[in-house]
């Protein structure tokens, strides 16, 4: 039954999958950077990596703004965050379902009759402000210092374009990366008080409880890419701002640069340690950042080059988006207690430790998610090289075109 309450959970990390991929790479499918397929998978691999290894900081400030403590309620609160998202997503309008899964905690909040702490919420909310505004300035920046790398650096055309290419690929695993850490806890954050496994060792990996749970949303993420993001990915690519190579690398950058500081621990615990303030450990909305990313692009080469109209759908998304996952979630948590007489949770005592863990681990669900886990990592890494293999040999051959084009005997040229 537990495993059948993180259903809800499997749809949003579907959801997350295929509608925020759109904003990593996004703008490089909407320019033909790269290909869809490359960038579905080097997304997936580089989100579950950042899920699992840096997902769990994010996570502790969600579940300060409301603790979800029974599994029926958890399950409850990611269905209206996934209902909202897929709804947005029919829509082609890229969602953020981080704002999904706030507006449903906060519904979970009202329903239970626990207090919404301003502080967290206004500490998330200053990042959802945040979080664009410097995505374009970092935009700006990077792209002046390219177009001015790009003057002093006598390449050609073709060439330029090949390392902008190999660029993309890099920066953009490194931006999914970082997105996996940010957003995990969007997916899965509501169930880590209700679940609690023993350690599982996959060779000399060790995953706790928390980290099980990711890599179990990371894959659903994965599922969602793989599924339904390639039309999500056009919308933003192309329709926002017409884009150019040039422009879709720094876009990723900024924006992968930004999730990484809202997500790492490690820079702030650095800042902390040398005496400043620290970072706030907050899933920003990554369509946000896109999108002030792409806003930074468009006031450098001037502000009529921005599809004013589609930004102003994306905007009113932002602000019913919250709002109608907190009605869904207040609604069908009435339902699930008193349809089917689910537990949903109970009042949080104050001054207690929202995500502490009071019950032992149980061996029988653990036994379950370590084959489920097993299986389908082994089925990932199946399909992931079959995948590698074709853009291996498709890479080879446009390289090979590409050196036969430079070395061609100039009279055998035909013009």
């Amino acid at each position: 039954m537990l495993i059948f309450f993180l259903t809800s959970g499997l749809f949003l990390g579907w959801s997350l999958g295929a509608n925020d991929a759109s904003n990593v790479f996004g703008p490089a499918v909407g320019s033909k950077l790269i290909t869809f397929r490359t960038a579905a998978i080097v997304a997936s691999i580089a989100m579950v990596l950042g899920a699992v290894l840096q997902g769990s900081g994010t996570s502790m400030t969600l579940n300060q703004l409301g603790s979800v403590n029974a599994v029926g309620g958890s399950f409850t609160v990611a269905l209206a965050a996934a209902i909202t998202a897929y709804m947005m997503i029919k829509l082609s309008l890229p969602v953020s379902t981080t704002q999904a899964i706030v507006g449903a905690i906060i519904g979970w909040n009202f329903f239970i009759g626990n207090k919404t702490n301003p502080i967290v919420l206004g500490k998330i909310a200053s990042a959802w402000v945040l979080g664009p505004i410097l995505g374009a300035i970092f935009s700006i920046a990077l792209y002046a210092a390219l177009k001015a790398i790009k003057k002093r650096v006598n390449v050609h055309l073709i060439r330029f374009e090949s390392f902008l290419r190999g660029s993309m690929i890099v920066v953009g695993a490194f931006c999914a990366y970082s997105l996996g850490a940010n957003n995990i806890a969007n997916v899965m954050g509501v169930f880590i008080p209700s679940f609690n496994l023993e350690p599982l060792k996959i060779g000399i990996i060790t995953l706790s409880s928390k980290q099980q749970l990711f890599l179990l949303g990371g894959i659903s993420i994965v599922v969602g890419i793989a599924t339904y993001s390639k039309k999500v990915m056009k919308t933003l690519g192309n329709n926002l701002l017409d884009l150019t190579t040039e422009a879709a690398l720094v876009v990723t950058l900024a924006q992968s640069l930004v999730l990484f500081i809202f997500s790492s621990t490690g820079l702030s615990n650095f800042l902390t340690s040398i005496g400043l303030p620290p970072i706030p450990m907050v899933a920003v909305s990554s369509s946000q950042v896109i999108v002030g990313c792409i806003m930074g692009i468009g006031i450098y080469k001037g502000i009529y080059n921005i599809n004013f109209k589609l930004l102003g759908g994306i905007a009113l998304g932002w602000i019913t988006t919250p709002v109608i996952a907190g009605v869904i979630s207040y609604l069908t948590l009435f339902f699930m207690r008193n349809t089917f007489n689910v537990n949903v949770g109970h009042r949080t005592v104050p001054g207690s430790d929202p995500l502490q863990i009071n019950s032992m681990p149980d061996p029988q669900l653990s036994l379950i998610f370590r084959d489920l886990l097993l299986i389908l990592l082994i089925l990932g890494v199946i399909v992931s090289i079959y995948y590698f293999l074709v853009e291996y040999i498709k890479y080879h051959d446009f390289t090979q075109k590409e050196k036969n084009f430079w070395y061609m005997d100039m009279d055998q040229m035909e013009w």
